[in-house]
């Protein structure tokens, strides 16, 4: 509203003639009336249509009238009514015949027209459920402000008597706005018919008002409560849809795949392939590679699409704050103009005084909403990329997955993706401070003239230092990511198989091959931190010359200029502005130079070759009776597009309802053939097609650390009487009555509290679980011992189990079970050699008759083991799966836990308590309150208290130098001027560059020194770790998630690396520039003290002061990065095994002489809590003795090996071997004087010879000889690189009975004294089972060995049988002598039909 008296218009008001401070100009009466009167209204049509459209798609629903709409209603037609009497009032006057200028009939109806688009919008708010409008709450503080300022100083002037109607008017027009205002600061009520459906516990900022908002106030209430006492799950807000796992990842993905269809397509694999390196480490530099610019641009367009609108709007937040941050040295210009002038009202010196300090705050306060609005991306961001990646992973091709690990993977996860949504924070950082000093550029033009010129030389002088820096940092942060990524391979494969690693006392060889890769990923990430530092410095110094040159010129070039008050602490202001601008530019580049990799890895990592969707045609119909489900017309596949096809002319019809058995010799192509049913294959040619859901059992189960019951319904709904069913068919109620918890117990990780067979039935559980069309079975039965086998292929995969009436292809090795599949088709070298029926193939006289005369025993007259009669019944009841009596209390047992909260009711334990029993506890626990003193002191010394002292010592003498550098210009500004210059003008510039050298030289020292202790601690950090983790027992891997290990290993570590370092070098330098900032004012104005200690206790009131806003900052920063150290030393306190090497050994060698074992009433358990696996077996071998262990699955056969490897330690009596306790033998020591071939073929990620010979002990010649005994010399000089072959992790890019003939050739190189066998034949046709143990015949001749089977074939040649049965020795003696007994292993024998 228009104030009144003169209207600004007349003689002198816009006179330029005459100078005129600037201060009077800006805070003059007119200028504030005029502003007042256009800046409101401005605002509301300018952002008001903005709102509207925003509310009109963002509607929420419906508020009804409440009495605050109501208020706001009232006072708004109010003020429509009091503008309409204001434009009355003047034409009434004109039409009197009174003059009036334009302005007050245009101002008023200005005003009108504005005042009823926002009666409109309180009213279309309230309609589409908007309960406090920031748009409003703005204008009406804008309404307010200016007028009142004019108001105030027109009544100061005592004009009430010239114009009365006005000055009311204005002043009821003051009181309805302040009363309005007063109204925006409240919040309406919640929709009344919400859009979205409401929540359990809803975030208060939805319903929170602005000021709420703008000031975080709303987060009050949680902060509060995690002060006093510790927050939980259930105290954390619900989180909105918009904040969804669901949608932010479908939106990028959406996005993602939109973006990528529209870019040419390079998806090949070979970004992921490894590089040769030329050295015997080539296996661990594979790496995301950078060559991906192409796939770049995709990934980088789907972000922007989803996080554009809060990326912009935090920018804009960004950029007002700016506005105040330039505001704040203008205001400080026309505050001296203000004291140099004693003619100027007083008013106006408060009002500045005012001005400065209102700017302060807004720009903390735009800053802080700039920091938010990046933060709730960040974490959106971090969200959408996680979830890409790991729908990438259920996507990716067999050879995209072959070149990609687990280890690779997790690094993605957890360094990649962080450093990415890190880096969004800093890329306006790219950008605004170069408008920053542009800025700060011409206001020293303003300031001291042509002699800011010079600036921009300096700074145009230091750019190609810093596009160097910066290039040489990119190819060091790849390197070090690519050693990162080598690390967490290995790192992965050793923890997922630490057994196998255990077994064979390798964690010495595996230790030192992760630190060289630990080594050279430091190295990388030293001269990194290095240039990072000479980058920083570069920045800091370049604003000192900017001050040196600038002051210099401008005093020595022109003889009238001097250093003057003004001049000295505006610049001074300008060019800490200017610092902040050139210390941010370099953490910005930083920051997305470490993204920019990371980005093109998750880039080149999503753009990997995906299973192909075309590649099989598959219906979800189920199939109709006498249909084909299954058909495959001239297929040829490959394991890559690159790779030779390993399955050739494929032609295969099987109807529905058909069991059909695959079978053929190892590496034929069995496995091959159901990954190109289920599209995993690349396809060549050919068409397949599949009808209904399919199911698929893996030849290696899989299992999930989770409880048994989770394991089979695996998501579905728990359906109790089928469960039962399910696990009565696969012979899983006798084990699970043996667990803890029944069908509520953990498996643990990767399953290692089951045994093989379990884990096997498990999975098998699984698919049938599922009803399924059709089933793809990779050799379920070979892990089964023959009784349990039999029961499973009758009661599940046979003509009259479960699964009858679905179509079944079963991969096996049993030959007995061939009678009784419809169809069975033969494969060798890829191609089908023949296929029909059993009878058929019988009078064919062709490949299958080869394979069942290859299985024979020489002397046989039969098939091998034969079906078990089917009149046979199981003499032990429940042991073959059979539901014991009682199995109606255990289907009663199953139904509650359907309903979570009646079993909580009745159990008292929730359904995820880890307490309760049956549930393995991990090593993990939560640490409550603030981070522990000793954590940063734990930190400290593995920096090294010298180098600790010189950092900080470093840090105070580059502080004390800009200390002395800004009081030396200080004096410069007080020195006398004689005819227009300063006599001491050349010394206190050589003097203040000298100081800012010595800063500069400070400054660098100390950011290296904290860095490289960074680096030191990091080191030390993670030996630590490793070898807390590699120290720890075969239980700790089996209780402890393998995520959680992954993560210290990863995520925990890279922290380490680089925040820790970074973040405090942050907190000193903010620290000791804080204290500079407090010693000043101390010296310049001694009383201020009185002032500061109470602000430093109430940090609300300091909050202002940027320099300790970012030192708290840091400080928090700090700390919730100082934890990862804390948990990195989390396993330091957890037990360990016993010695690998202690200094004295019982054992002297050349130990064992003989390999005589004996067992002393030998016990172990695995866990405290639970009882023996093993106890009172006592039993002597003799030297060279090959002894049989069998029984049935769970018996306690493997436990066995554990004990005499010391996986577990005996709970009672002991093991002796050649008379000496092996209690007393060191564990490598042991370990490697004892040969095993495990139960599971394990291989690692490198050359063929590395996992042949892991500690480079043989030749290449005893290599190849090996090689020959086990069949395999042909194959491998078949391979790429022959022994150098590559071997993909877990050895996926061979079949697992070529695994296990690898693992038996590494057995045969090691050739110890004792060999143990653990189901070592399970994988393998019967064929090549003979060939083995020939093998070991003669290899393993004056060997003791002891043979662990379920095929009792296997043990008819042995000396001696031991029969476990419930982890106790049922019989022991000859196979001829147990046969005679007909005890339990003669019914074994005629279970597998061998009597």
């Amino acid at each position: 509203m228009a104030g009144p008296g003169e209207p600004c218009a007349g003689p002198g008001v816009w006179n330029q003639t005459e100078p005129e401070p600037a201060a009077a100009r800006l805070l003059s009466l007119c200028f504030l009336k005029t502003a007042g009167v256009w800046v409101p209204p401005m605002y509301l049509w300018v952002l008001g249509p903005i709102h509207l459209l925003y509310i009109h798609r963002h509607d929420k629903g419906y508020i009804q009238m409440s009495r605050l709409f109501k208020a706001k209603m009232v006072f708004g037609f109010a003020l429509v009514i009091l503008c309409i009497s204001s434009v009355s009032v003047t034409l009434w006057r004109i039409q009197q015949g009174t003059p009036q200028a334009l302005e007050f009939l245009i101002h008023p109806t200005v005003w009108l027209t504005t005042m009823s688009f926002a009666v409109f919008l309180i009213h279309a708010e309230r309609k589409k459920g908007v309960q406090a409008s920031g748009v409003l709450f703005g204008y009406w503080l804008l309404c307010f402000l200016f007028p009142a300022t004019s108001a105030t100083q027109q009544a100061s002037q005592g004009d009430f008597q010239s114009d009365p109607f006005r000055h009311l008017s204005d002043y009821l027009y003051l009181s309805l706005v302040m009363a309005q205002f007063a109204l925006s600061c409240l919040a309406d009520q919640a929709p009344l018919f919400p859009k979205r459906p409401p929540q359990a516990n809803p975030c208060p900022k939805s319903g929170a008002s602005f000021p709420s908002k703008a000031m975080f106030w709303w987060v009050s209430g949680l902060v509060w409560k995690g002060y006093r006492r510790p927050l939980g799950p259930k105290d954390l807000w619900s989180l909105g849809s918009e904040n969804s796992s669901g949608e932010l990842v479908s939106q990028l993905e959406k996005e993602w795949t939109r973006n990528r269809s529209a870019t040419p397509r390079h998806t090949k694999a070979t970004a992921f392939k490894r590089k040769g390196s030329g050295n015997k480490e080539a296996p661990e530099t594979e790496t995301l590679l950078q060559q991906q610019r192409g796939k770049r641009g995709p990934l980088l367009r789907a972000i922007w699409q989803v996080g554009r609108s809060t990326f912009l709007l935090g920018t804009l937040s960004l950029i007002v704050s700016d506005v105040f941050r330039f505001t704040v040295p203008k205001l400080l210009s026309l505050f001296l103009e203000f004291i140099g002038d004693p003619n100027t009202p007083a008013w106006k010196g408060y009002l500045l005084a005012v001005l400065m300090f209102l700017s302060a705050c807004l720009q903390t306060l735009f800053e802080q909403q700039h920091m938010y609005r990046l933060k709730v991306l960040q974490m959106r961001l971090r969200t959408a990329v996680t979830g890409l990646v790991y729908r990438k992973v259920l996507a990716l091709s067999s050879s995209s997955r072959k070149s990609s690990a687990v280890g690779d993977v997790v690094n993605l996860v957890s360094v990649d993706v962080q450093r990415l949504t890190e880096s969004v924070t800093y890329l306006n950082g790219l950008w605004l401070p170069l408008v920053w000093i542009i800025v700060c550029f011409v206001y020293l033009w303003q300031l001291l003239g042509p002699s800011a010129l010079t600036a921009i030389a300096v700074f145009v002088s230091l750019l190609p230092l810093n596009f160097f820096i910066t290039k040489k940092r990119n190819h060091h942060q790849e390197e070090q990511m690519r050693q990162k990524d080598c690390r967490a391979r290995l790192t992965s494969c050793i923890l997922r198989n630490v057994r196998t690693v255990k077994y064979h006392g390798w964690e010495g060889a595996f230790l030192d091959r992760v630190l060289h890769i630990r080594a050279q990923e430091l190295g990388a990430l030293k001269t990194s931190s290095l240039l990072f530092s000479v980058s920083l410095v570069s920045f800091q110094v370049s604003t000192f010359l900017v001050a040196l040159v600038v002051f210099a010129v401008h005093t020595l070039v022109a003889e009238e200029n001097a250093m003057d008050a003004e001049k000295a602490f505006v610049t001074l202001t300008v060019l800490n502005i200017l610092n902040k601008a050139q210390a941010f530019l370099p953490f910005s580049i930083h920051s997305v130079v470490q993204a920019r990799v990371s980005f093109d890895r998750l880039a080149a990592f999503l753009s990997l070759e995906e299973t192909d969707p075309g590649a099989v045609d598959s219906s979800p119909s189920r199939c109709a009776a006498g249909e084909d489900c299954i058909r495959i017309q001239e297929g040829t596949f490959a394991w890559s597009q690159e790779s030779a096809p390993c399955l050739h002319r494929i032609n295969l019809t099987v109807p529905q309802g058909c069991l059909l058995a695959v079978v053929g010799p190892v590496g034929a192509g069995k496995s091959s053939l159901l990954s190109a049913l289920l599209g995993e294959l690349a396809k060549v040619e050919g068409s397949v097609s599949i009808k209904g859901p399919v199911a698929y059992v893996p030849q290696e189960a899989w299992v999930q650390n989770m409880s048994v019951v989770d394991n089979v319904c695996f998501g579905q709904e728990l359906d109790a009487p089928w469960l039962e069913t399910v696990l009565e068919a696969c012979a899983l109620w006798p084990d699970v009555d043996g667990f803890p918890a029944g069908v509520h117990t953990r498996t643990g990780e990767q399953g290692m509290n089951l045994s093989g067979g379990q884990k096997q039935r498990l999975s098998l559980a699984r698919a049938v679980y599922r009803k399924a069309d059709v089933y793809l079975l990779d050799d379920p039965l070979a892990a089964l011992d023959a009784c349990v086998g039999q029961h499973v292929f009758n009661q599940v995969i046979g003509p009259d189990g479960l699964l009858r009436g679905t179509t079944r292809i079963l991969v096996t090795h049993a030959l007995h079970i061939l009678p009784q599949a419809d169809w069975i088709v033969v494969l060798e070298d890829g191609a089908i050699a023949e296929m029909g029926s059993f009878q058929e193939l019988l009078h064919r006289k062709g490949a299958l008759v080869g394979l069942l005369d290859g299985a024979r025993q020489p002397g046989d007259g039969g098939e091998g083991e034969a079906e078990p009669p089917a009149s046979a019944k199981d003499p032990r009841g429940s042991a073959a799966g059979g539901r014991p009596e009682g199995g109606s209390e255990r289907f009663m047992k199953l139904v509650p836990e359907k309903d979570s909260a009646a079993s909580e009711a009745q159990t008292g334990l929730p359904l995820d308590d880890p307490e309760r029993p049956g549930w393995p506890k991990g090593e993990d626990r939560t640490q409550y309150g603030r981070v522990k003193a000793a954590m940063y002191l734990t930190y400290l010394r593995a920096v090294g208290t010298p180098l600790c002292l010189y950092a900080l010592f470093l840090f105070l003498c580059q502080q004390v130098a800009s200390f002395c550098r800004g009081y030396w210009l200080s004096l410069w500004a007080d020195d006398p001027t004689m005819d227009g210059r300063q006599t001491h003008a050349a010394l206190r510039g050589w003097v203040f560059g000298l100081l800012g050298c010595l800063q500069a030289i400070g400054l660098f020292a100390s950011m290296a020194t904290v860095l490289l202790g960074g680096i030191r601690a990091s080191s030390l950090l993670f030996q630590g770790l490793l070898w807390d983790v590699a120290r720890s027992p075969i239980g700790f891997f089996e209780r402890t998630p393998i995520g959680n290990l992954l993560n210290r290993f990863s995520k925990e570590t890279d922290i380490v690396d680089v925040d820790i370092p970074d973040k405090l070098r942050s907190l000193l330098m903010y620290a000791f520039g804080l204290l500079e900032v407090g010693l000043v004012v101390t010296v310049t104005t001694p009383l201020a003290v009185v002032a500061i200690l109470p602000l430093l206790l109430l940090y609300a009131g300091f909050q202002v002061t940027q320099t300790l806003q970012w030192a708290v900052r840091s400080w928090t920063d700090l700390e919730s990065s100082i934890v990862s150290v804390e948990r990195l030393k989390d396993y330091a306190q957890t037990p360990k095994e016993a010695p690998w090497k202690p200094l004295t050994c019982a054992a002297h060698p050349p130990w064992p002489r003989r390999g005589q074992i004996e067992f002393r009433d030998f016990g172990l358990r695995y866990r405290p809590e639970l009882p023996l696996a093993v106890r009172g077996v006592s039993f002597k071998i003799h030297a060279g003795e090959k002894v049989g262990i069998v029984g049935r699955t769970g018996a306690g056969k493997s436990s066995l090996a554990g004990g005499l490897l010391r996986l577990v330690e005996a709970a009672e009596g002991g093991i002796w071997i050649d008379g000496v306790p092996i209690a007393q033998v060191g564990l490598h020591t042991l370990r490697s004087r004892i040969t095993i071939i495990p139960q599971d073929p394990i291989l690692f990620p490198g050359s063929l010879r590395m996992n042949l010979d892991m500690l480079h002990e043989h030749t290449d010649e005893a290599i190849w000889e090996v090689l020959e005994m086990v069949q395999l010399r042909a194959a491998v000089a078949s391979l790429p690189g022959q022994l150098h072959y590559e071997c993909a992790d877990q050895g996926n890019n061979l079949s697992v009975g070529q695994k296990q003939l690898l693992c038996l050739a590494r057995a045969l190189l090691r050739k110890t004294q004792i060999l143990i066998l653990d189901e070592a034949m399970a994988a393998v046709d019967p064929g090549t089972e003979r060939q083995m143990q020939a093998a070991l015949g003669s290899w393993f001749a004056q060997c003791t060995v002891l043979l662990i089977a379920h095929r009792l074939r296997s043990v008819l040649d042995c000396a001696r049988v031991l029969v476990m049965d419930e982890g106790q020795v049922a019989e022991s003696g000859s196979p001829a002598q147990l046969l005679a007994q007909k005890g339990l292993f003669y019914r074994l024998a005629q279970e597998s039909g061998l009597v």
